[in-house]
């Protein structure tokens, strides 16, 4: 086999395994995955139980490429960007990251909540983007992700506030319920909870400044930092 004919065929098993996980990322939305076996998830692909594990070994091999194939494209979603000013690039970051939960919310609790159980290797997966996140932030705010650890504690207490949140906001109650018998009225939608968030993230920013001088939290006139009419989505999608 020629150089291109093994391109040729690296593309195409590159494609095939891609449409396996996108098989599986719809499959793990609607099921769990002990409910799930090799000869259902074949079935559903249209293909032979072999290929999946000739590509992944085994079925949690195959769920852990979806949890990482999931993760790849979170961190990507809110990570983009790169060359806007600090404050739009961190509007933009909070949005995507919202976006993200909103459109794929079983896979979105499937990276906070650790996956099946306390899978070791999920959760690892899911403190690694954790990491991620907060490196994201801090370059978006400071514009390096080298950070003190008090900063980064405040940062990481930030994001598990809006992991939190989001959880709540995908859960969907939507009109009047009642949450540990507090009555909740209405749902925000992701612009009125993006500024909200914004708005936590440049208290917390703030206070960073206050224990850490060498990291100061970008001026607040600086983009939408302080104008909450201005924190429409900005993902381009509804």
């Amino acid at each position: 086999m020629d150089s291109g004919q093994q391109r040729g065929a690296t593309e195409r098993s590159q494609v095939r395994r891609a449409e396996l996980i996108a098989t599986g990322r719809k499959l793990f939305a609607d099921t769990s995955y002990d409910a799930l076996s090799v000869d259902d998830i074949a079935k559903h692909a249209g293909v032979a139980k072999g290929l999946i594990y000739y590509y992944f070994k085994s079925k949690r091999g195959y769920y852990l490429a979806i949890v990482e194939d999931s993760v790849a494209e979170l961190v990507a979603r809110a990570g983009g960007d790169a060359d806007l000013p600090n404050a739009e690039r961190v509007r933009r970051t909070v949005d995507g990251y919202l976006h993200y939960a909103e459109h794929h919310r079983a896979a979105y609790r499937t990276i906070v909540t650790g996956g099946v159980g306390a899978d070791a290797e999920v959760l690892a997966i899911r403190d690694a983007v954790r990491e991620e996140l907060v490196a994201t932030i801090a370059e978006g705010a400071y514009g390096h992700r080298a950070l003190p650890q008090v900063a980064r504690l405040a940062l990481v207490g930030w994001l598990s506030s809006v992991e939190g949140v989001t959880l709540e906001w995908i859960g969907g109650l939507g009109g009047i319920g009642r949450l540990g018998g507090i009555e909740v009225v209405g749902q925000p939608d992701r612009a009125e909870l993006g500024a909200l968030l914004v708005r936590q993230l440049r208290a917390t920013l703030t206070v960073i400044e206050e224990f850490v001088p060498e990291c100061p939290a970008p001026p607040a006139t600086e983009g939408p930092f302080g104008q909450r009419d201005d924190l429409a989505p900005v993902t381009g999608s509804p």
